[in-house]
């Protein structure tokens, strides 16, 4: 009998990040998703995490960070959230540090230990903000670290050329339930409608000729 491979999700509950999840089942692999609260104002994302994976009936574990040394606008609630723009050339300042740097090394550690031969990551380079480490030379970079460590593990990153239309239209066919997910930067109980990923959000949808199942903003 042959043993199921295993994979751990690096799962926010938002849009990509729970295609990615979806994914990652029809691909035949065991998930354990792995959630952080590093201190963003939108935590909301973990009740909406938690749920999805209970509905999926698959591993949830959060892991709490402390970035005491903040200065970006997620983790800093004295900044304001730039809201309505889609930077191109800029780094917004929505971009947290060395982010996914630090959550895919918690989930090589997590990887390692219970023998998973990849970590799923949501990262997308067309329709999003601009960060650096959402980039394929970023997922390329790092998987080359694991192979010169020795490491039998990948990270996949599927969505990471894809637009935000596409992710969706792919997410519809796995019959994602877009309507737990949680995008919206803002610490509301319902989404702004206005920052950076609820219009990228928006124009997914809009463009992929889908309707949006969260029609509710503050």
């Amino acid at each position: 009998m042959a043993i199921q491979k295993k994979a751990v999700i690096l799962f926010s509950s938002g849009l990509d990040s729970t295609t990615v999840l979806y994914y990652a089942l029809s691909k035949g692999y065991k998930c354990y998703c792995l959630s952080f609260d590093y201190g963003q104002r939108h935590n909301r994302e973990l009740k909406s995490a938690a749920k999805i994976a209970k509905m999926l009936g698959v591993d949830f574990s959060i892991v709490k960070l402390s970035l005491p040394w903040s200065n970006d606008s997620l983790t800093n609630k004295n900044k304001k959230i730039p809201a309505g723009k889609q930077f191109k050339n800029v780094i917004p300042s929505t971009y947290v540090p060395g982010r996914n740097t630090l959550f895919l090394s918690y989930g090589l550690s997590y990887a390692e230990s219970i023998k998973a031969q990849t970590i799923f990551i949501g990262a997308n380079a067309l329709d999003y903000s601009g960060y650096p480490d959402c980039r394929p030379k970023f997922i390329k970079a790092y998987n080359n670290l694991l192979k010169s460590l020795g490491l039998k593990i990948t990270v996949q990153a599927p969505l990471v050329n894809l637009t935000k239309a596409q992710i969706i239209k792919l997410g519809s066919k796995f019959k994602v339930p877009y309507q737990y997910t949680w995008s919206c930067y803002k610490g509301l109980k319902k989404p702004c409608g206005i920052c950076d990923s609820c219009k990228l959000r928006k124009k997914g949808f809009k463009e992929a000729g889908v309707k949006d199942p969260i029609t509710s903003y503050e």
